[in-house]
């Protein structure tokens, strides 16, 4: 064996594609299924190649008939008013007017995900993915139904039946969460669409179209995922043992089908959350 050879050599418990999509397979994966994937690739262990690899091994196990979708949110494209939520820091009120006038507009080949971590940009600027056009709540997608995934996202809803997480869901669509929890699951936010009374806020965004740059504020849902945890925990719990689980490479992984999640997160959260006032 040559010096050059033991150089690129992984070190041994090095994890490549043919072993990670193994996982896959046994966690539950097919060939032709649609999966919405968040990951924590921290959780995974050493893998030869990195990021990179990891998303040739969800390819891998899905086949060609299969599509990989990943959220690729810009939340940081916001009103300067919510930047200590969306940016983790806040700025003088007096910067604000000049800060809408000036953030860059929404660029769906261009614009970097934001707070989701390395495995949605991977897939974001593979060749041939496609991204949806929502300035502040996208998703890219790779595969045969990306077109079907990503169009029609309409500019004044975020995750809701304009959304490709209702697409998603006429789909037969599949969630993994890759080393990550409950917390996460951007298939609940839909379910948050259907529960009664559920209140709303105004959101700001720096947009682009035809007329050139422009600040757009709409209304849509005031999110809260801080039950996601007891809600999937509610659900993993079902007799039904509706949740696959187990390993890939070290990240503790879960599997399970989006439509009858979020119609159980439908009930479960109408049930569960104190109900808004008209007032709000």
């Amino acid at each position: 064996m040559t010096t050059s050879a033991v150089r690129s050599a992984d070190p041994p418990g090095t994890l490549g594609t043919d072993e990670l999509a193994s996982h896959l397979r046994a966690l539950g994966i097919r060939p032709g299924d649609t999966v919405l994937v968040h990951a924590s690739l921290s959780t995974v262990g050493r893998v030869g190649g990195g990021v990179r690899v990891v998303v040739d091994s969800l390819l891998e196990a899905l086949g060609e008939a299969g599509t990989l979708v990943v959220y690729t949110q810009t939340p940081d494209n916001s009103d300067p008013s919510r930047w200590p939520v969306t940016r983790g820091r806040s700025v003088p009120v007096s910067e604000w007017p000049g800060l809408r006038a000036t953030l860059p507009a929404f660029d769906p080949a261009l614009t970097p995900s934001y707070g989701v971590g390395v495995l949605p940009e991977e897939v974001r600027t593979r060749p041939g993915a496609l991204r949806s056009g929502h300035p502040q709540s996208s998703f890219a997608a790779l595969g045969p139904a990306a077109a079907r995934i990503t169009a029609g996202h309409a500019l004044n809803c975020h995750l809701g039946e304009d959304s490709p997480l209702a697409r998603l869901e006429e789909l037969d669509a599949r969630v993994l969460l890759l080393g990550v929890g409950y917390s996460v699951c951007t298939a609940f936010h839909l379910a948050e669409y259907r529960v009664p009374g559920q209140g709303s806020r105004e959101y700001g965004c720096a947009v682009a179209d035809e007329s050139g740059r422009r600040w757009h504020r709409y209304r849509d849902v005031d999110f809260d995922a801080s039950d996601f945890p007891a809600l999937g925990d509610a659900y993993e719990a079902l007799p039904e043992r509706p949740v696959s689980r187990g390993r890939v490479g070290a990240a503790d992984c879960r599997l399970f089908d989006l439509a009858p999640a979020v119609a159980h997160a439908s009930k479960w959260l109408t049930e569960h959350r104190p109900r808004w006032s008209s007032a709000d």
